[in-house]
């Protein structure tokens, strides 16, 4: 029995010091991994930060292209590892902290040949965000201003030509949320408001798939409205 009773500390001690040599060895590979990093040139670095990006790797890509910036703010690859830090964190679907990257490098490079670009994927942010139309429409509103602000600064660079696409969807969104509020006021007897939406819609949105559902309604309102006075 005190033969077993020491076989087990023995074992117990083992394990510990067993998990902590496993402790010190991730410990100092993870150091040695960030050492590695800094001490390697910008290029090496947005050398496979690019690979990591073409490889779908985007969480890698992100921190290598931020020890470029952190690390040589003032070199060429900078500018570079700018951008691409902001495409990474959009294709992670980190929305927020896209747009932020997008801004700060429109802020700093305001004259760059990326601009375009840039306010095609500020766009973006906000319009991948949108949810459905019974929601608030800031993320709608937001991207439409994106759009339509690239479309106005640069009409004929290739990304005016999809913002005007998405502009279009955002319209669409946008009568689709005032026909969706107007038949909620319908519904629930508030035939003015509703009236009222209805008219918003087919003056602001003449040219969507909602303007012949809102004259029918409108029509209907105004019945309604007329039946009350009586």
């Amino acid at each position: 029995m005190m033969k077993m009773t020491h076989i087990k500390k023995i074992l117990k001690c083992l394990l510990v010091f067993a998990s902590l040599v496993a402790f010190f060895f991730c410990s100092g590979c993870s150091t040695a991994k960030k050492k590695d990093i800094y001490e390697r040139t910008p290029a090496d670095l947005l050398a496979e930060g690019q690979e990591k990006l073409d490889r779908a790797e985007f969480k890698s890509a992100t921190t290598l292209l931020q020890a470029i910036k952190d690390r040589y703010p003032y070199s060429k690859e900078s500018i570079i590892a700018e951008l691409k830090l902001a495409d990474s964190l959009f294709k992670r679907k980190e929305y927020d902290s896209a747009l932020e990257n997008y801004n700060e490098f429109e802020r700093l490079h305001p004259k760059d040949k990326d601009i375009p670009y840039i306010l095609y994927q500020k766009g973006m942010c906000h319009f991948n965000q949108i949810k459905s139309m019974d929601r608030e429409q800031t993320q709608v509103t937001l991207a439409r201003d994106e759009f339509e602000g690239l479309v106005k600064r640069f009409p004929d660079n290739e990304y005016s030509l999809k913002a005007r696409e998405k502009i279009r969807q955002c319209l669409v969104y946008q009568a689709e949320y005032e026909l969706y509020v107007g038949i909620f006021y319908f519904r629930t007897k508030r035939y003015l408001p509703a009236l009222n939406r209805f008219t918003s819609l087919i003056e602001k949105y003449p040219d969507t798939g909602q303007y012949r559902e809102a004259l029918e309604y409108i029509a209907r309102c105004k019945v309604k409205l007329a039946e009350a006075d009586k």
